[in-house]
């Protein structure tokens, strides 16, 4: 990746801000920073964007209670996404995305694995996470992650990210959590092999993951 496509994601990355821009409904802004040309993926050549700094050693627990660490994942592709169980907006749409690309993907091109990584300790216990994962139109392999928040802080570090509970937000269906809303392609070694910026097609995203191969 270059120095100005790193700067780029990095960017990216930052997410949102409580005290930048914010949907009505909450959730994710992509505002401190975004550069993003919102042309489809394959057009921006998706295999120029991979780099070594993303992705980094985390220690987190699975839906079903068992410890996870990047160790774990390895082997295999990962698409990371940050967010939480509550995430009226962004989330869902964004795993729905996903899930319509991966059923785009060519006969017999093996999908990522989907890693959904909850922002909101507190309240994502991996009970709650198995129940949100298994109940929507989400890609079917799919492994939810949560953890102290010490535990989150390291791990989105490691993605060169941040979360921050917006207590301004507080109502009738709690808080709302700002964060990332990058979809992080890892690679077989656990680095990034590429990213989707929000708003990302279903139909770039498999195009992109067809090239890859």
């Amino acid at each position: 990746m270059t120095v100005l496509g790193c700067a780029a994601l990095l960017a990216l990355a930052a997410g949102c801000s409580p005290s930048g821009e914010r949907p009505a409904q909450g959730g994710v802004v992509a505002g401190s920073g975004v550069v993003s040309s919102g042309m489809p993926a394959e057009e921006e050549n998706c295999g120029n964007r991979s780099s070594d700094a993303i992705g980094g050693p985390f220690r987190l627990t699975s839906h079903t209670g068992s410890p996870t660490t990047e160790e774990s994942l390895r082997g295999e592709k990962s698409l990371v996404f940050f967010g939480f169980t509550r995430c009226p907006d962004v989330c869902p749409t964004t795993l729905f995305t996903l899930g319509k690309a991966i059923s785009l993907l060519p006969p017999g091109k093996k999908a990522p694995r989907t890693v959904f990584i909850s922002v909101d300790p507190a309240r994502d216990t991996p009970e709650a996470l198995a129940q949100y994962i298994h109940s929507n139109s989400f890609p079917e392999d799919i492994i939810g992650l949560t953890g102290t928040l010490d535990e989150l802080q390291q791990t989105a570090a490691g993605f060169k990210t941040t979360f921050t509970r917006d207590e301004e937000t507080d109502g009738a269906s709690g808080y709302l959590v700002s964060h990332s809303s990058i979809l992080y392609l890892m690679d077989e070694n656990w680095k990034l092999q590429t990213y989707f910026g929000p708003g990302e097609s279903a139909e770039a995203i498999a195009s992109c993951l067809a090239k890859l191969g």
